[in-house]
């Protein structure tokens, strides 16, 4: 018994040793230190991702570059300077001027396509039609460059340029409806002339004769009463004192005072009314001479001519709307976030209780509608940042165009079919160009002033405001008290 024993002992030896080889000291040495570098790397990667995760706790802020907390007050005290608002403020300066720099970069490197090379790949069939259009038109806008433009007016002789609130281009994209915040509550509006834009040194001059008024301009938009582009409509808020209104100016009036033409002031259609929001004029021959007026909880159908004036009831307040040029349709959008039209071909009995031909709705309250130049499919912005394209027949949304920031700011949408781009300016001052097709973010231009409530650029975008003659789009963007041009690159297109 007992070598039986002996050599199954040698055996279980022999077994484990193939099994689990022996090793060395100095691979025994490195081991443990290899185990200990790990823990060690284990260790502090945890305690890095601690301490850019740290817990939120109220009331305070986390400072990464401090590594500690602060204390946070609210924004009306002036004790602390530490605010919720003022770190935000801050957030967002760094991440413009981050990408100011990297724009300035990307000017210097110069773009980072080949069109040439992308041709012959579309050629080739080794791009998709709908990639090689958006890349195309990342191209073009990506290449855009900016020139600060000079405006000449009187006031800028007096050093008391006024900030502007909104710009509004005609038809033609020969002038620029502009308005400007006054002093003690004054707003003014008039007319810019573009003819200087093509210059060497970009320049639009202010028409002398301007209007100047208590109350705020909270919507306009250009009629064709007499001629295209004719007049002007505007709705002015309601002030502490007075009254808003409704005014249906002739363009004639802001023309310089020493021209030889007649005054056309005799020619001015003024209706008062509270609480208005939107406007749109009608460019249908069926309903000459028509332009439409959101209210409170109300859409007014005014007739300029032989003033004929029709009220419909509605639930919310309408902040948005556009006629169709094909049919006799009104598009709504209200502040409940409901979109609906109106079909004046159906006569209706008792406006308070008329027919919606479509209506749907989206998350918040809507703030701009454009109808595409197919009329089945509009495009819808609404106060969450949710920028949608309908499909008006089916009642459905067909595209989503992500990124758009908004929550409580009516901010107009900017569609270009003819270059496939899709435009808007978000409360963050920061404008966004989408592709049309294909709904991918082209570009994120920052404003060329720190972030502000009342800083908010206003932009237009022409394919004509880059060369004079030649078919150059280009962006103009009035922002503070400034005006830049964004031109397409002529070498590029």
């Amino acid at each position: 018994m007992g070598p039986k024993r002996e050599n199954k002992r040698n055996w279980n030896r022999k077994y484990q040793g193939q099994r689990f080889p022996q090793r060395s000291p100095s691979e025994a040495s490195q081991s443990s230190t290899s185990i200990q570098s790990n823990k060690m790397d284990r260790t502090s990667s945890s305690s890095s991702s601690q301490a850019s995760a740290a817990p939120e706790l109220p009331g305070f802020y986390f400072d990464p570059e401090k590594n500690r907390y602060f204390r946070m007050l609210p924004g009306h005290n002036n004790c602390n300077p530490l605010t919720r608002e003022g770190i935000q403020q801050k957030e967002m300066e760094c991440k413009r001027l981050q990408l100011l720099e990297e724009e300035k970069n990307r000017k210097k490197s110069g773009p980072g396509l080949n069109s040439a090379l992308l041709l012959r790949k579309r050629q080739l069939g080794l791009v998709p039609f709908t990639t090689y259009c958006r890349r195309i038109h990342e191209m073009k806008v990506s290449c855009m460059q900016r020139k600060v433009v000079h405006i000449n007016s009187p006031e800028r002789e007096g050093g008391r340029a006024r900030r502007f609130e909104f710009i509004m281009a005609d038809s033609a994209y020969e002038r620029l409806f502009a308005v400007n915040d006054g002093d003690y509550g004054f707003c003014k509006y008039g007319l810019l002339n573009l003819d200087g834009l093509w210059k060497e040194a970009p320049t639009v001059e202010r028409q002398d004769h301007t209007y100047i008024s208590h109350q705020k301009v909270i919507a306009a938009c250009w009629a064709s009463v007499t001629g295209p582009d004719s007049h002007i409509l505007v709705c002015l808020l309601e002030g502490e004192e007075t009254r808003g209104c409704l005014s249906l100016i002739p363009a004639c009036i802001f023309r310089n005072l020493d021209d030889s033409e007649d005054d056309c002031s005799a020619i001015l259609y003024k209706v008062k009314i509270s609480d208005v929001w939107s406007c749109a004029w009608c460019s249908n021959p069926q309903m000459e001479s028509s332009y439409s007026a959101g209210l409170k909880r109300q859409i007014w159908l005014i007739n300029v001519i032989p003033d004929i004036r029709s009220t419909f009831i509605t639930n919310s307040d309408v902040l948005a709307q556009q006629f169709a040029t094909k049919t006799l349709l009104l598009y709504n959008g209200l502040r409940s976030g409901e979109v609906f039209s109106l079909d004046f071909r159906v006569p209706t009995t008792c406006p308070a209780y008329f027919r919606k031909a479509t209506s749907f709705t989206q998350n918040s309250a809507i703030t701009s509608l454009r109808l595409l130049q197919d009329e089945n499919y509009l495009m819808v912005a609404d106060m969450s940042g949710q920028i949608k394209l309908w499909d008006v027949r089916m009642q459905k949304s067909v595209k989503h165009y992500k990124g758009h920031n908004n929550s409580y700011a009516i901010l107009p949408l900017h569609v270009k079919e003819d270059e496939g781009l899709l435009m808007a300016v978000g409360q963050d001052c920061y404008t966004r160009i989408w592709d049309l097709a294909d709904t991918r973010l082209l570009r994120t231009i920052p404003s060329p002033h720190p972030a502000a409530k009342d800083s908010i650029p206003s932009v237009v975008f022409s394919p004509y405001l880059g060369v004079k003659g030649h078919k150059i789009p280009g962006l103009l963007m009035a922002v503070n008290r400034d005006m830049y041009l964004y031109s397409y690159n002529p070498s590029h297109l």
